[in-house]
């Protein structure tokens, strides 16, 4: 049976998940939510700066309420649980790379009466959090025993995320270190990550820890040129967010980001290494296992801005979501309640 979809908001992740949508034989796009008026009533297709698709999109949310559909992919900018909350209570399922991956006993009891309600279910995923910083480290997990830690940490230039209002006034790149340290990126991150870190903790059957969150930064030592500008010397240019757990003063889960301006003119001298750019998964057991995927980042920063791999990802891990959240029943669904998430074959090559 084919699933009806609504995409909820068209930026980066939004476009991305439109084409998966389009191209995934369960699944079929009746729907699209826009934030400005410029974009409501146009065809998606058109939205997308390609041919009509035939679905027009809206910056009602009660169009969006009334619409017959069985899930909607949210991924606007930032989440409002109460838009999440309405779109529950109107029958709709939720897949959204926003949140709810593994969510507190407050979260669970603010939002699973919706789900009970609406009765559908809600389901946070994507791949930062959501996929590379607790699916796999967990999936690798399995493959060891006597399990000591687990690492999920991403190494990415930042100047291939094309959004550069975001990158400089929220998160903080090219302004001073005591502006960024000061910033709300950390808080806007934490809770995510912190509930990877707790995903890791529960799932693996580790006693109490305590989660520390870190957060550093390196400056330009001479001007680089960024899609924000160029960053002068003593300006931010590089980050690094950090969540650990410890047990005691042992560390047995860290989940980090490092996002550079490319890994020259820094002041710590941070570099990506010999692997470059990458995702990278550890787990210590018995035996240790160290994995180093390459592929969820673009070739340049021109390749970036124009099509990120790590934001096509983040959609795909969403939308292959779907068909196993649509089966699921009522309520929040975390990754570990799912059975394998897989993609579908290219239409070319599909039955």
């Amino acid at each position: 049976m084919t699933l009806r979809v609504i995409q909820w908001a068209t930026g980066g992740v939004g476009q991305a998940a439109i084409g998966q949508i389009l191209l995934h034989p369960d699944l079929e796009l009746v729907g699209c939510w826009v934030h400005s008026a410029e974009k409501a009533g146009k065809d998606v297709g058109e939205i997308l700066g390609g041919d009509p698709i035939g679905v027009v999109a809206t910056n009602s949310i009660e169009e969006i309420l009334a619409l017959e559909a069985d899930c909607v992919l949210y991924s606007p900018l930032m989440p409002n649980p109460k838009e999440v909350a309405a779109i529950l209570k109107s029958g709709k399922n939720v897949v959204t790379p926003l949140g709810w991956f593994w969510p507190t006993e407050q979260e669970r009891s603010r939002m699973e009466p919706h789900c009970l309600e609406g009765g559908v279910t809600l389901h946070g995923t994507g791949i930062d959090p959501g996929g590379a910083t607790e699916q796999q480290p967990l999936f690798f997990s399995g493959l060891s025993s006597a399990i000591t830690y687990v690492r999920g940490e991403e190494y990415s230039d930042i100047r291939t995320y094309n959004a550069p209002d975001v990158v400089r006034h929220i998160m903080g790149f090219g302004g001073t270190p005591e502006e960024a340290m000061s910033g709300p990126m950390l808080a806007l991150l934490s809770n995510g990550f912190h509930q990877s870190v707790q995903m890791c903790l529960d799932t693996l059957g580790f006693a109490d820890a305590e989660i520390r969150a870190t957060r550093e930064v390196a400056v330009a030592t001479a001007p680089i040129d960024s899609p924000i500008g160029v960053i002068e010397p003593g300006q931010v240019a590089a980050q690094q967010f950090a969540w650990e757990a410890f047990i005691g003063e042992t560390k047995v889960v860290r989940v980090a980001v490092n996002w550079l301006m490319g890994d020259e003119h820094l002041d710590p001298p941070w570099v990506f290494g010999p692997e470059g750019k990458r995702f990278e998964v550890e787990v210590k057991g018995d035996p240790d296992c160290l994995v180093m995927i390459h592929g969820w980042h673009p070739s340049s920063v021109a390749a970036g801005l124009e099509r990120n791999p790590g934001i096509v990802v983040t959609a795909a891990h969403c939308v292959n979501s779907i068909p196993y959240v649509c089966a699921a029943e009522p309520g929040i669904l975390t990754f570990v309640d799912l059975p394998v998430v897989a993609g579908r074959a290219h239409p070319d090559l599909a039955r």
